[in-house]
């Protein structure tokens, strides 16, 4: 039974399909949520089933992808783990942990997915629909697809693109992506793949990231509309968004968008990265430029160097060994370099890391205990359940000020008595959450527990004007904006533009 029957009062829903990863899915749902926000709807972002290691923590602790709380953030709600109610971690050899409604409930290889995951799955997405009409019946799902709906080898697994739509009867948009070349057959083949019923619920089409003046498209879209029957809603322009990728990827493709940076940071590419979302704050400075460091070389030219989080820590410091970074790492500290590790980067950046359940990557390597980069004296034991919570604490260094971010590791860290000759500190007055020192001729070498720390102003200005200070450059004479009213302020002009070019009218009946 469609859920609309049951629920015969709800708004229609509208959903997102792509013709494939990367077609902009995840943005256009931002868009609208924030349109629909400021029409005076009652928006809520939905994704069935997501596979990132980019993630957020809800306020009951409960795991979900980054890309729905920003929705969520878009719509002006508090994020829940029920708008994405099955994540797929990614963690290596074609295996991922499985998260249902926030909760971390086991392992699975690709090939086995399928047989032992796919009913428990739909149950959960049903369950999180339910829950979500029953507390806000007047509110408009915005659905997002994932990757395609017409992968055909797969589209008998497929929990979060054709099911859902023909489950809630939604009012579906095709997005592609004419950058990538090719948006004709994207679209008609797509559209070809689909059964009747499923090609019935496409309302509409959008072709995204358009470069160029766009009356030059008016044939193609006249083209489109008599070959498929289906109208194009709108053409989005090529915008320089500022948003997190989320395939960890395209990471390599991000660039500064700000010329003249008087700061640089490098941040280490992991293999295995996990929320790199972190780093959202320092691409929005425009004293800062970012460049992601993939393999060995001289660090001297960077102002600071961050270890991001990572969802297999024993692998990946085993690759900062391999690859000689480790040696990268510690050479740069020698020379007054400044350091911070933020959760598997902290764990890293200390003596020992242990992994006698085989739960941070240990087992691909047969090694369960391992030297860190031994920057800082701390040793990590990893266990069999993960500590997923928000924070709200208070910062001792670099500045006294209220904390807020969130936890997402496994393992506990504490001091290496072996090495209690080094000079430590506590970073915050909650005493595990991360730990700094001061190297004798100059530089810090930090690490916390806390994702999101870059989102606290205070603290950022701070540790910014640090490294401003080593280099003898002025400090900014005026308090910068906050980060959050930037991202609002993001979302607003990427709303703007959607707004300007595409018509959802249609979709709202």
């Amino acid at each position: 039974m469609e859920l609309e029957e049951k629920l015969y009062s709800i708004k229609k829903p509208i959903m997102v399909l792509g013709t494939s990863s990367g077609a902009g899915k995840s943005l256009t749902v931002t868009a609208i949520c924030r349109i629909l926000r400021n029409s005076g709807e009652e928006p809520i972002p939905f994704k069935g089933q997501n596979m990132s290691n980019n993630a957020w923590v809800d306020w009951n602790g409960g795991e979900m992808a980054y890309s729905q709380a920003l929705q969520a953030f878009a719509s002006g709600i508090v994020p829940s783990a029920e708008m994405n109610p099955i994540l797929l971690k990614p963690q290596g050899n074609s295996t991922s942990e499985v998260i249902h409604l926030g909760e971390s409930i086991g392992i699975t290889t690709a090939k086995n997915y399928y047989k032992d995951w796919f009913y428990p799955g739909w149950e959960v997405i049903k369950k999180s629909l339910d829950s979500i009409y029953k507390r806000r019946p007047n509110c408009r799902l915005i659905v997002e697809g994932a990757g395609s709906p017409v992968e055909m080898n797969l589209i008998h697994r497929d929990l979060t693109n054709l099911k859902v739509a023909k489950y809630l009867n939604a009012n579906c948009i095709l997005v592609t992506d004419i950058e990538r070349g090719g948006v004709f057959a994207q679209i008609v083949g797509t559209l070809e793949l689909m059964k009747p019923e499923e090609k019935k619920l496409i309302k509409g089409i959008i072709i995204n990231r358009f470069r160029g003046d766009l009356s030059l498209f008016e044939d193609g879209r006249k083209w489109i509309e008599n070959k498929t029957q289906i109208p194009v809603i709108g053409i989005i322009p090529w915008l320089n968004d500022a948003f997190p990728p989320e395939d960890s990827l395209d990471l390599l493709e991000k660039k500064s968008i700000f010329t003249n940076p008087e700061i640089k940071v490098g941040i280490i590419k992991l293999p295995s990265i996990s929320n790199f979302s972190d780093f959202d704050p320092l691409e929005n400075e425009e004293s800062i430029s970012i460049e992601w460091i993939k393999e060995s070389q001289n660090l001297k030219k960077f102002d600071f160097i961050i270890l991001p989080g990572s969802k297999q820590t024993i692998k990946d410091q085993i690759f900062l060994e391999r690859s000689g970074l480790s040696k990268n790492i510690r050479e740069y500290s020698e020379n007054k370099g400044n350091i911070i590790g933020i959760c598997g980067g902290l764990q890293m950046l200390g003596t020992t890391l242990e992994d006698p359940y085989y739960k941070e990557g240990a087992k691909n390597y047969s090694e369960q205990k391992i030297k860190g980069i031994g920057l800082l004296p701390l040793k990590t034991t990893f266990f069999k359940k993960k500590l997923t919570r928000q924070i709200n604490s208070e910062s001792l260094w670099p500045c006294q000020s209220n904390i807020n971010g969130f936890e997402i590791h496994n393992g506990k860290t504490e001091l290496d008595n072996k090495r209690n000759s080094i000079k430590i500190y506590s970073i915050f007055k909650d005493l595990d959450l991360g730990w700094y020192k001061e190297n004798n001729d100059g530089g810090t070498i930090a690490g916390t527990y806390i994702h999101g720390i870059f989102e606290n102003d205070s603290w950022r200005d701070q540790y910014i004007n640090l490294i401003r200070k080593s280099k003898n450059l002025p400090l900014p004479s005026k308090k910068s904006i906050s980060y959050k009213v930037k991202r609002d302020s993001i979302i607003d002009k990427l709303a703007g533009e959607f707004d300007k070019h595409l018509n959802i009218t249609s979709l709202l009946s």
